[in-house]
């Protein structure tokens, strides 16, 4: 894995650097402005890092993060990887510390995307941070990712919207996989030929990871 610092984004446009959008996930938040992610496996197995304690930020289960890489076991290696509605990047982190060749990581607000590129330097990974919002990062140029990670804000409205913008914005490889976490409640269809792969149901959340299929010449 290649070990350089982290870069740095423009506020609200692309950047050549690590991390953005307000992603919900953490761990182990505390009361006293710190909460802490560990990641699972890999390279960083069992590795601490400080996470703001923020009302914004849904942490995703280390049951479901767990179930979710075994899923992806062999899919990583390498992978170009977008890691969308960031957070605390505890998905994208994860897929650093297993392999991924190139992570994105998309946060809208400020703090919560400058503590995760403290993270990626304490580590010291190569990642690029997106300080914008991902509606307005996915109306930018495309370039096809093959793994992609969508954990929105529940409750307003943004899953289907988003893999709407995935799909007809060429964001997305031949073969990519896409894992959407939504509420439980949300009934919502897949874009076409987005093949489920695996689903699981954890408290409020509902998890599930898509392999997509190209359309047909």
């Amino acid at each position: 894995m290649n070990r350089r610092r982290s870069q740095r984004g423009a506020p609200g446009g692309r950047a050549t650097s690590p991390a953005a959008d307000s992603g919900r996930r953490g761990q182990r938040a505390s009361h006293g402005g710190r909460g802490e992610l560990r990641l699972i496996g890999g390279e960083f197995r069992r590795r601490r890092l400080p996470i703001l304690d923020n009302p914004g930020l849904r942490p995703t289960p280390d049951r479901v993060r767990e179930t979710l890489f075994n899923w992806l076991a062999f899919e990583l290696a390498g992978t170009r990887v977008l890691d969308l509605f960031a957070g605390t990047g505890a998905l994208g982190l994860e897929a650093l510390s297993r392999g991924a060749g190139e992570v994105h990581f998309v946060e809208a607000a400020a703090p919560v995307a400058a503590a995760l590129t403290r993270n990626l330097d304490t580590l010291g990974v190569q990642a690029t941070v997106h300080r914008s919002d991902v509606a307005a990062y996915l109306a930018g140029a495309a370039q096809p990712f093959g793994l992609v990670f969508l954990d929105p804000p529940f409750r307003q409205g943004l899953a289907t919207a988003t893999c709407e913008r995935l799909e007809q914005g060429g964001w997305l490889a031949p073969h990519a996989w896409i894992y959407v976490e939504t509420e439980h409640e949300l009934a919502w269809q897949a874009p076409p030929g987005w093949q489920l792969h695996r689903e699981l149901r954890a408290g409020d959340s509902h998890a599930r990871l898509f392999r997509r299929t190209p359309p047909a010449a």
